[in-house]
């Protein structure tokens, strides 16, 4: 109890899935590289979401999202049934079917 108080346990993350979303097509941007053309399929996807990406049920790259937006805009989260563009930190080889997969970390107490 008293290591716990004083820090020296570290505390246990947990994922909790916000939702997902299908990658419909890719854009190519002269200075940021690609960008995905997402429809949110269920859930949401914030811009602190953390994301997997999966291609044919394999684990491409796990990310943050760098940025969102709706048409031109940028956005703080976008719902099930919208359309949006995503970055992916870290990742620019986005293909057509891929499925982002959202999530965002929970301490377990």
């Amino acid at each position: 109890m008293q290591r716990a108080l004083s820090g020296l346990i570290t505390p246990e993350m947990h994922e909790v899935i916000e939702g997902h979303a299908e990658i419909r097509a890719v854009f190519s941007v002269s200075r940021r590289g690609n960008i995905a053309g997402a429809y949110v399929t269920d859930g949401r996807i914030t811009r602190s979401s953390i994301v997997k990406i999966m291609r044919n049920g394999e684990l491409l790259h796990r990310g943050t999202v760098g940025s969102l937006k709706h048409f031109k805009d940028d956005v703080r989260e976008m719902a099930a049934g919208f359309e949006c563009g995503v970055v992916v930190e870290g990742f620019r080889d986005y293909e057509v079917g891929d499925v982002l997969e959202l999530l965002r970390e929970e301490q377990v107490t």
